[in-house]
């Protein structure tokens, strides 16, 4: 695993086209952006897993067709 330090409104690049932001820190909390193409799926872990595990494919299909910030 890489590890990165990064401080509000600095960001990190994965390949040429995935965004990571650092938007706020708020106590304990860290509010991340990711701009990433609308054909990259983008799931917080837990959703992933229980995907994962359920087979779930409304899931991911209604997740896909939710609104992503380029």
């Amino acid at each position: 695993m890489l590890v990165l330090t990064r401080k509000g409104q600095q960001s990190i690049m994965i390949g040429d086209d995935i965004e990571v932001s650092v938007l706020a820190i708020l106590g304990d909390k860290v509010r991340i952006g990711v701009a990433a193409p609308r054909s990259v799926p983008i799931f917080r872990k837990e959703i992933y897993l229980k995907i994962q595990g359920d087979g779930c494919v409304e899931i991911t299909e209604e997740a896909l067709a939710q609104p992503q910030a380029e």
